[in-house]
């Protein structure tokens, strides 16, 4: 049977991209300052993970060699190692941003050549004439903030002000965002995605990437954003491997934040889950149902949201690690002709200044009884739609180079 399942640990660079420079962004990587925390003991925390990374499937699928590969040292606290399982090596991003839906579609065999528009820190982040026709259209008595921000410090910081105000929160950060946050109950989860489809509008002239709605629950000081995040994502500009599948009469489940940022284009499944935990339940829920020619791509996105973007270096080594616990299960569901890759969308070093993503190499692991074998190097990210491409049986993708030949 021959089936694909491709997962995105969201964030989880490898190591600075030769143009990391440029982005502000020399000398990130994620992966290795997580291990290096880890190896040194800056990475415990209470009632949690200690000592060094604990990653023993990851490491037998070439995670460490990868690294090496990318960056020239292989991770601290690893143990160095041969005869690893499946293929591995890393990739680097051709798109102009270090953004989501980039990453995400360049996997897929699309670059994004253009820039997307970006809004100033500010404040003031955006334009008068915007929000105003925000206010007036969605028939709000004004936004707060209005500056670019971490999620979690501006809910902290105006939550209440929003709460008894009925005015949402809006910012942005260095991706090509716009963002709303407001109370699930005082303001009503409904409304927010209405503000957002609104926002979504307004904001197609200037080619945004994305409207985001950040729902948030609880009271001051503790509001807590939910899992009913909703992401408004500029449409992919040509087909991607997604759209090439189902045309030839494949199926593709998405799970997660994937059917967003495809803005729900090509996918013929879309599943919900939050956490990463959630995800994976969903993939192993999935597969056990999946039929030939089938597609299941997922995003684990608690890397980057809770930890990466937070800045939390021992919360990312614990999600590592906890994903790494999970692998073995995963694997067992792998029958023959099935393909597994993981990969990631940029970095988002916690350890690095700011919140915002870094430009990252990103690692390429396949695994399962038709992946190939041995190192692959440096790669394209967009083989790695090229590879699912061959191996689904369709044309060959406009950009990347399969790999699934390599060591055979």
């Amino acid at each position: 049977m021959t089936r694909a399942l491709v997962i995105v640990l969201d964030s989880f660079g490898v190591g600075a991209a030769h143009d990391a420079p440029s982005f502000g962004d020399a000398g990130a990587d994620t992966f290795g300052h997580v291990a290096a925390a880890c190896a040194r003991g800056g990475a415990a925390r209470e009632g949690g993970r200690t000592g060094p990374l604990a990653i023993p499937h990851l490491e037998r699928l070439g995670l460490g060699a990868l690294h090496e590969a990318s960056t020239g040292a292989w991770a601290a606290g690893l143990a160095r190692r041969t005869g690893f399982e499946g293929a591995h090596g890393y990739a680097v991003e051709s798109s102009a941003g270090k953004d989501t839906p980039s990453g995400h579609w360049e996997l897929m065999g699309l670059p994004v050549p253009y820039a997307w528009h970006l809004f100033p820190p500010g404040p003031p982040s955006f334009p008068p004439p915007l929000l105003d026709a925000l206010v007036r259209e969605a028939g709000l008595p004004g936004v707060l903030g209005n500056c670019a921000a971490s999620g979690t410090e501006i809910v902290a910081r105006l939550g209440a002000e929003s709460v008894a105000s009925g005015k949402p929160i809006v910012y942005t950060s260095g991706d090509s965002v716009f963002q709303v946050a407001a109370h699930e109950q005082a303001f009503g989860l409904e409304r927010l995605y209405e503000t957002c489809r609104i926002a979504r509008r307004l904001v197609d002239p200037l080619r945004v990437g994305r409207v985001i709605a950040r729902p948030f629950v609880g009271t001051a000081p503790s509001f807590q954003r939910t899992t009913r995040r909703h992401d408004w994502t500029t449409p992919p500009h040509a087909d991607t491997l997604l759209d090439r599948l189902v045309a030839a009469g494949g199926h593709v489940t998405a799970i997660g934040k994937i059917d967003d940022i495809f803005a729900h284009r090509g996918t013929t499944q879309h599943v919900q889950a939050g956490t990463n935990d959630e995800v994976l339940d969903a993939i192993e829920a999935v597969w056990r149902l999946a039929g030939p020619r089938s597609l299941v791509f997922a995003n684990c996105v608690d890397f980057d949201t809770l930890y990466g973007h937070r800045r939390d270096v021992a919360g990312y080594a614990a999600a590592l690690e906890a994903f790494d616990r999970r692998l073995p299960a995963l694997e067992a569901l792998l029958q023959a002709g099935d393909l597994a890759l993981l990969s990631a969308d940029h970095g988002c070093d916690p350890t690095y200044r700011g919140t915002d993503h870094t430009r990252e190499h990103v690692p390429v692991i396949a695994f399962g009884p038709a992946a190939p074998r041995g190192a692959l190097g440096r790669r394209a990210m967009a083989d790695v739609g090229a590879t699912l491409a061959e191996h689904l049986g369709l044309a060959p993708l406009a950009a990347g180079t399969s790999f699934l030949r390599h060591g055979r």
